[in-house]
């Protein structure tokens, strides 16, 4: 059983977690948020903590924000887009639980007084930005430290907002250097 208490957006979300696994959660209906909804995750903030898991598009990464600034100590949990898709739909409800247990293993708290460890220039050299495959490699490397998919700007922030140190972050570099070396390793032997 999750102490926390989850925020979704929808019905489905609620069945894909129940899937995965034992939590209570609150469902925001989209970017709705009725005066009920907010009431429901005030007191869950307040009694038990929340751990805010919208859907990995832009409409969760509004609902994200919008509950953020309003309960600033909430966690986070991100499901990869790649996760999160199944017949060209992109949300919750489509991660398998393993995806979703994953993302919990990973949940990171905002700290609105962000550590400026990461600039633009650690993006543009490790491949993360101005790159042709600077988008999938955001994708895996946000996979890797429980951030999400996020355009360079937004993956920027995420970096020094959650608590993400240096060591942290070379050591995903690194597995993915890995990684990239055992797949060419492999289509050489093709």
């Amino acid at each position: 059983m999750i102490k926390e208490v989850l925020v979704v957006e929808g019905k489905m979300d609620v069945v894909a977690i129940d899937k995965a696994v034992e939590a209570d959660c609150i469902i925001t209906e989209g970017f709705n948020l009725k005066p009920q909804a907010l009431k429901n995750i005030e007191q869950a903030y307040k009694k038990r903590g929340i751990i805010i898991m919208t859907d990995p598009d832009s409409a969760g990464e509004r609902i994200r924000k919008f509950l953020s600034k309003r309960f600033p100590e909430a966690k986070h949990a991100f499901v990869p887009v790649e996760e999160a898709t199944a017949h060209d739909d992109i949300g919750i409800e489509q991660a398998k639980p393993e995806a979703i247990r994953k993302a919990l293993a990973k949940v990171r708290t905002l700290d609105w007084e962000p550590k400026q460890i990461f600039s633009g220039a650690d993006l543009i050299i490790h491949g993360l930005s101005g790159a042709p495959e600077a988008s999938s490699r955001r994708a895996r490397l946000g996979e890797k430290l429980g951030l999400g998919f996020a355009n360079a700007k937004t993956f920027l922030t995420r970096l020094n907002h959650y608590g993400v140190g240096r060591e942290e972050f070379d050591r995903a570099i690194a597995e993915m250097a890995q990684e990239d070396e055992e797949h060419a390793g492999k289509q050489e032997g093709i």
